[in-house]
C-alpha cells in the first residue's frame, strides 16, 4: 500500500528537484559506479578534457596579450601593422578557444545523455525484477522521482557541472601561476585574500543550502497538497470544503514564499559577496601595483594584465563553491538510485524449474504460515484443496489474511513454513512466470494501459488474436458496450480508462483474465464497487469464466458467495470454519452471525 506524507507536513527528504540536499553517504562508491556508465566513452570524454584544457587555456592566453600591445604602445616602436599582428593573433586565440567550448559542451551533452539513458534503463529493468514487498512499502512517488528528478539532477551534473569544476580548478590555477609569472610580490597580496575568499564561500554556501533545503521541503508540501486537492476535487465540492481548501493551501503558499525568499536571498548573495571581495582585492594589487610602477619599473602592460587577473580571480572560486553543492546533490540523487539497484529481486527459479507442462489447476496448501514480517504471522496453519470447476470462497473481516493467500499463490510472497501444490508440485518447483501465467486475477482495482481496447485485453495473453480478443470479450459480456464505442475495438483508453464507467472497466478486466485461458481464476472484491445492474452482468461474465476453472473468490458481498462449493471463514489468520453455505448457517457460528448481520465484516 502506498505510503502518502499529509499534506502541508514537509517532507526533510526532498531538496534540489525533489532529492536530499546532505552529502551522499559514501562518494566514492557512488563516483565509481557512475564512472562505470560514462566509462564507455572513453575516448570522447579524453577529447572533452583536452578541449577544456585548450580552451581555459587559451582564454588566459588571450587575456595575456594585452600585455605585449599595451607594452607595444607605449614604446617608440609602435606601429599600426604590428597592433593589427597582436589582434590577428589574439582573435585567432580566442576563436580556437570558442571552438573547444562548443566541441566539449556537444560531446559532454552527448555522453550524459547516453549514461542517463543507460541509467534509467537499468532502473527500470530493475524495477521489473523487484518483489511486490518493495512496492507494498516504498512510497510509489518517490520510485517515480528516481527515474525523473534524481536521473535527472545526475544529467546536468555529468553534462555541465563536472566540466564546469574541471574548468574552474584549471582557471583558477591558470590565472595563479601566471599573476604569479607577471609579478611575484603582487601575487601574495592574492594569497593573503585567497583564505578570506574560501571563507565566503564556505560560508554563503553553507547557510544557502540550509534555507534552500527548507525551500524545497515547503515545495514538496505545497505540490503534494495540490495534486491531492486536484485529485480529491469531487470530494472537496460534495462536502463544500472549497474555502477550506483555500485557506489551507493559502497558509502553505505563504509557507513557501516565506522560505524562497530566504533561499533566494542567500543563494543570490554569493556573487555580490565574491565581488566585494574581489573589488578589495583588486583594489589593494591596484595601489600596491601602481607603487610598483613609479617605483620598480614594473611595466604598463603587465600592470594591466595583473589587474585583469586580479578581478576574474573570484570568479571560479565562486563558480566551484557553487558546483559543489551540486556535485553533493547529484551524488545523493545518484545513490538514491543505486539503493533501488541494490535492493533484493525476487526468488530466481529454481534449477531445472517446470515451464512446459499443460495445468488443470488442482490446488492443494498444507499447513502454511506466513508472515509478511518474519516473526508476526499473519496466516497460522492453513490448509485446503481446490480441484478444477470448484469455487472455494474467502470470508471474514478486514485483515484475515483472505488477499494474502492468493497472493502466496502467485509467489508474490514466500510462505514461512507448509507447502502449496499445484497440481501435485510444490509451486517453488515451477518456473515464475509459467506459475503466474496460469493463474488469472480479476480484482476490486482495474489497471488500463494506454492503448487500444485489442491491446488491454490481449495484455492477458501477448499472442492472442483479434478474434481471441472477442470472444473474450463477449464472454466477458464487454462486446455490446464495446461496439457502441465511438472507434469499437480500437477506442484508445488513456488516464486508466477515465473514460470509462467502472463497471466497463471491471468487463475489460474480466475479458483480460478470460483471454489468458488460466486454469485457476481469482476474484478479489470483483463486484464490490458496481451497481446492481452491472454486477449481474460480470456475474454472468463471471460464471462463464469459473465453469472449467478453480476459482478462489474473495467477497464482502456474502450473497455472491452463496453457491460457492466450500466457504472459509477466517479470523486472524486462522480457517475457524468451512463448508458451503446451508453447512454454516446451520452450524450458526461465525459465518451465520457476518450473513445475518450480526456481527460486521469490518
Amino acid at each position: 500500500m502506498e505510503k502518502r506524507q499529509p499534506a502541508g507536513v514537509p517532507t526533510p527528504k526532498m531538496g534540489r528537484n525533489g532529492i536530499p540536499v546532505s552529502k551522499p553517504k559514501d562518494m566514492k562508491k557512488t563516483i565509481k559506479r557512475l564512472w562505470g556508465y560514462i566509462s564507455a566513452d572513453k575516448i570522447k570524454l579524453g577529447i572533452v578534457i583536452v578541449c577544456v584544457i585548450i580552451a581555459t587555456a587559451f582564454n588566459l592566453a588571450a587575456s595575456y596579450m594585452v600585455r605585449p600591445i599595451v607594452n607595444m604602445l607605449g614604446s617608440e616602436g609602435a606601429s599600426l601593422g604590428k597592433l593589427k599582428s597582436y589582434l590577428l593573433v589574439m582573435l585567432i586565440v580566442y576563436v580556437i578557444a570558442r571552438f573547444t567550448q562548443f566541441l566539449q559542451f556537444r560531446l559532454m551533452v552527448g555522453i550524459s545523455q547516453k549514461a542517463s539513458q543507460k541509467l534509467r534503463d537499468d532502473l527500470f529493468a530493475k524495477v521489473e525484477e523487484l518483489p511486490l514487498r518493495f512496492f507494498d512499502n516504498n512510497n510509489h512517488g518517490d520510485i517515480m522521482s528516481r527515474f525523473t528528478n534524481d536521473v535527472d539532477v545526475v544529467s546536468d551534473m555529468l553534462g555541465n557541472t563536472a566540466v564546469q569544476l574541471i574548468s574552474g580548478v584549471i582557471t583558477l590555477v591558470g590565472t595563479f601561476s601566471l599573476m604569479v609569472y607577471v609579478n611575484a610580490p603582487l601575487a601574495f597580496i592574492t594569497v593573503i585574500m585567497l583564505p578570506v575568499f574560501v571563507l565566503g564561500v564556505k560560508a554563503v554556501t553553507k547557510k544557502s543550502r540550509v534555507y534552500y533545503k527548507k525551500q524545497q521541503a515547503a515545495l514538496g508540501a505545497l505540490n503534494g497538497y495540490v495534486e491531492e486537492s486536484i485529485s480529491g476535487q469531487r470530494v472537496i465540492k460534495v462536502f463544500n470544503h472549497e474555502e477550506q481548501a483555500i485557506e489551507d493551501f493559502e497558509k502553505l503558499n505563504d509557507d513557501y514564499r516565506h522560505k524562497m525568499v530566504n533561499a533566494q536571498f542567500y543563494g543570490g548573495i554569493m556573487g555580490p559577496v565574491m565581488g566585494h571581495l574581489g573589488l578589495t582585492n583588486y583594489t589593494l594589487t591596484a595601489c600596491i601595483g601602481g607603487l610598483l610602477c613609479i617605483f620598480f619599473g614594473f611595466d604598463i602592460g603587465g600592470y594591466t594584465v595583473f589587474l585583469n587577473y586580479s578581478r576574474q580571480f573570484s570568479r571560479p572560486i565562486n563558480e566551484i563553491g557553487m558546483q559543489v553543492n551540486t556535485i553533493f546533490s547529484a551524488m545523493a540523487g545518484a545513490e538514491r538510485v543505486f539503493t533501488v539497484m541494490d535492493e533484493e529481486p525476487e526468488p530466481k527459479d529454481v534449477e531445472n524449474a517446470i515451464s512446459d507442462v499443460p495445468l488443470k489447476g488442482y490446488v492443494r496448501l498444507e499447513n502454511v504460515d506466513f508472515g509478511y514480517i518474519p516473526e508476526k504471522l499473519v496466516l497460522k496453519n492453513i490448509s485446503l484443496y481446490a480441484k478444477p470447476g470448484q469455487k472455494i470462497a474467502f470470508v471474514g473481516s478486514t485483515g484475515a489474511g483472505k488477499t494474502t493467500i492468493t497472493n502466496l499463490l502467485n509467489r508474490f510472497y514466500d510462505i514461512n513454513s507448509g507447502k502449496i501444490y499445484i497440481d501435485d508440485v510444490e509451486i517453488k518447483n515451477y518456473k515464475m512466470d509459467f506459475l503466474r501465467s496460469n493463474i488469472a486475477m480479476v480484482l476490486q482495482d482495474t489497471h488500463l494501459f494506454t492503448g487500444s481496447i485489442y491491446d488491454n485485453i490481449r495484455y492477458g495473453r501477448l499472442e492472442a488474436t483479434d478474434e481471441e480478443v472477442i470472444e473474450a470479450a463477449k464472454a466477458a459480456n464487454a462486446d455490446s458496450f464495446i461496439r457502441r464505442l465511438e472507434h469499437g475495438y480500437d477506442t484508445i483508453i488513456d488516464g486508466d480508462g477515465a473514460n470509462l464507467s467502472q463497471g466497463q472497466r471491471q468487463l475489460l478486466n474480466i475479458a483480460r483474465a478470460a483471454i489468458s485461458k488460466a486454469p485457476i481464476l481469482v476474484l478479489d472484491e470483483a463486484t464490490s464497487s458496481v451497481d446492481t445492474r452491472t454486477e449481474r452482468h460480470i456475474e454472468e461474465a463471471l460464471d462463464r469464466l469459473m465453469s472449467d476453472k478453480t476459482t478462489f473468490v474473495i467477497a464482502h458481498r456474502l450473497s455472491t458467495v452463496r453457491n460457492a462449493n466450500a466457504i472459509m471463514v477466517l479470523e486472524k489468520g486462522e480457517i475457524i470454519e468451512r463448508g458451503d453455505h446451508d453447512d454454516l448457517i446451520a452450524q450458526k457460528g461465525r459465518y451465520y452471525e457476518l450473513y445475518q448481520g450480526i456481527v460486521d465484516l469490518d
